[in-house]
């Protein structure tokens, strides 16, 4: 049986799914030899081609959107391209941020290495923004690092600029990397988790996307909790799926 993508909304518009962590949105020359796509599984699913909106790293999972023409996919692009998404996260990361909070900090743009060859690229800051509450913390009793326990916290994030790995490199920034993130988050405690709990994934997901319909103009909320190893690792921490 073919592979099935998990289908939180569809008109003949667009298409929003639920995209598991460790797929890719479209074909990469990072990572030539995968073969399988976010675009390409949807696509056989409904029959017809399908424009991604915008895009979730590979590790991220959560709620992704799709134009049915280039067209529609092109308006919604321009949506967060406005700020006029809604996007909520959820991310494990390491230690006790703040209870809220707001990381104002320049990114500079990041391109894939085949991006511009033979060309000077612009490594100018851009401005990037991303508010954060934390929803849960624990220590564990465990010196994974260099303390003789080990502080975790899950937070909301939400990023108002749309910066590549804006979530994941604000909170390497402000010393509270994700969970799973192999970039830019501690290989200890990632090892720890996928040893302790069996949770390899990043930690990160989006689980709420508020947007207006293209052609209707009526508002749209797509939500959708963690699941797989996400979920399971926040149960054996007594802390909420969703919010």
């Amino acid at each position: 049986m073919a592979e099935q993508l998990p289908i939180l909304y569809r008109d003949e518009h667009i298409v929003v799914i639920d995209k598991p962590a460790g797929l890719l949105v479209h074909r990469s020359e990072i990572d030539r030899h995968e073969t399988r796509f976010a675009i390409q599984i949807l696509r056989d699913q409904i029959g017809q081609r399908v424009w991604p909106a915008h895009r979730l790293d590979r590790g991220t999972s959560g709620v992704l959107l799709f134009g049915l023409t280039a067209e529609i996919a092109g308006q919604l692009g321009r949506q967060f391209e406005q700020g006029r998404i809604d996007k909520r996260y959820l991310a494990v990361v390491r230690g006790y941020p703040a209870t809220t909070g707001s990381i104002d900090h320049p990114l500079t743009r990041q391109r894939d290495p085949y991006e511009f060859q033979g060309e000077a690229s612009n490594n100018e800051a851009q401005p990037a923004l991303t508010h954060f509450r934390t929803l849960a913390q624990i220590e564990l009793p465990v010196a994974v690092d260099r303390y003789p326990s080990s502080r975790y916290a899950l937070l909301e994030v939400e990023p108002v600029t749309g910066r590549r790995h804006q979530i994941r490199r604000h909170l390497k920034h402000i010393a509270h990397p994700i969970i799973g993130d192999a970039t830019y988050g501690k290989g200890r405690h990632n090892r720890f988790f996928a040893e302790q709990f069996g949770c390899r994934r990043l930690l990160l997901a989006c689980v709420r996307l508020g947007f207006d319909h293209p052609v209707s103009g009526l508002r749209l909320d797509m939500k959708t909790p963690v699941s797989g190893e996400f979920a399971a690792t926040l149960a054996r921490f007594g802390w909420p799926l969703a919010q």
